[in-house]
């Protein structure tokens, strides 16, 4: 068989990667996608927020940087996916790996050149960055990983150029640049980019990689930022939308430089849709989901993702948005993951 094309979707917390992915699963291109998600965190969202037809092959890892232990799942998956795909159990003509927002791309397309059952099995199509306008420049200033994905690039694509004026996109576009000059960079409003630009592209250059990172088949060391850590939020009743409305607008004058990131699927009292919460610092926006089903348990889930976040003060004040009545357990709870970058 020929070898399976592989995008590499990253992109910094909140950059729109899950709303490019979703465009590519609802284009008519006519090729079936398996899809690899890796969340940072216990509680994976994203895989909620996804189109999902029939036939599409979704895998969620979750627990950590896709660089190290997650690493050997993602090897296993690979090479589960087309085991499946020889035996008939699973049809898909490519795969797209949508990394954490925290993710170094380096060690991902690693993966496609230093194991010999993949490299034997599947090609690295393209890295496709997501780079958000409004939120590029602290993000590059601050964060290891935001510059390794704009370096590791092949395609880069801004998000959220409305919410910035012509001449910051100009100096941002110039930036970009002077990091990555070999990857065009083009808007990606909501997702919209043609899908010729995303897909089947060839892409990567192994060699172009090597000058830029002469170790890049060797090295596996990775930074990590101990500052950043994330918990998740899990209540079984609905949540008052008004009060809800107003506890993020508080928390959010107070703490939302640190709130690198939030996104929840949550339940809203007199709503019988899922309410989508997305969020990067002090921007945030809500939208409807998938009805709930009738005998479907309404579990609201929020993952928080930042820097020394009050986790308390956030626990309790959600615990307070919630409206009167018990739910299935009548209780809420939130946890800390452990794990950190």
């Amino acid at each position: 068989m020929s070898l399976i094309p592989v995008t590499i979707l990253t992109g910094f917390l909140g950059s729109g990667k899950t709303t490019l992915l979703n465009r590519i699963l609802t284009e008519q291109h006519g090729q079936r996608v398996a899809v690899i998600e890796n969340e940072f965190g216990e509680a994976g969202i994203d895989n909620d927020l996804l189109v999902q037809e029939e036939g599409e092959q979704i895998v969620e890892m979750n627990n950590g940087c896709i660089c190290c232990t997650v690493r050997g799942d993602l090897v296993r998956i690979l090479g589960e996916l087309a085991e499946r795909r020889k035996s008939g159990s699973a049809k898909f003509e490519r795969v797209i790996i949508e990394t954490t927002g925290l993710a170094d791309p380096a060690p991902v397309a690693q993966t496609f050149f230093v194991d010999d059952e993949i490299s034997q099995t599947y090609l690295l199509d393209a890295i496709v960055t997501l780079v958000d306008a409004k939120h590029a420049a602290a993000q590059l200033d601050a964060h290891h990983e935001a510059q390794e994905q704009v370096g590791f690039a092949d395609r880069i694509l801004l998000s959220k150029t409305d919410l910035v004026s012509t001449d910051e996109v100009r100096a941002l576009e110039q930036r970009l640049r002077q990091m990555n000059p070999r990857a065009p960079i083009a808007a990606a409003h909501f997702g919209e980019t043609p899908i010729q630009n995303l897909l089947d592209i060839r892409g990567f250059n192994l060699n172009a990689i090597l000058e830029i990172e002469p170790d890049f088949l060797t090295d596996v060391a990775h930074e990590h930022d101990d500052d950043v850590a994330s918990f998740v939020f899990r209540a079984d009743r609905a949540f008052d939308g008004e009060r809800l409305e107003d506890f993020f607008g508080a928390i959010l004058r107070i703490y939302g430089a640190n709130m690198m990131r939030y996104k929840g699927v949550i339940a809203v009292e007199g709503i019988d849709r899922r309410v989508i919460l997305q969020g990067v610092h002090m921007l945030m926006g809500t939208d409807t989901g998938t009805p709930w089903k009738k005998d479907e348990s309404r579990e609201s889930r929020i993952v928080f993702i930042g820097r020394r976040l009050p986790r308390e003060i956030i626990q309790q004040g959600l615990e307070q948005c919630l409206a009167p009545g018990n739910g299935k357990n009548g209780e809420s709870q939130a946890q800390r993951d452990t794990t950190s970058m």
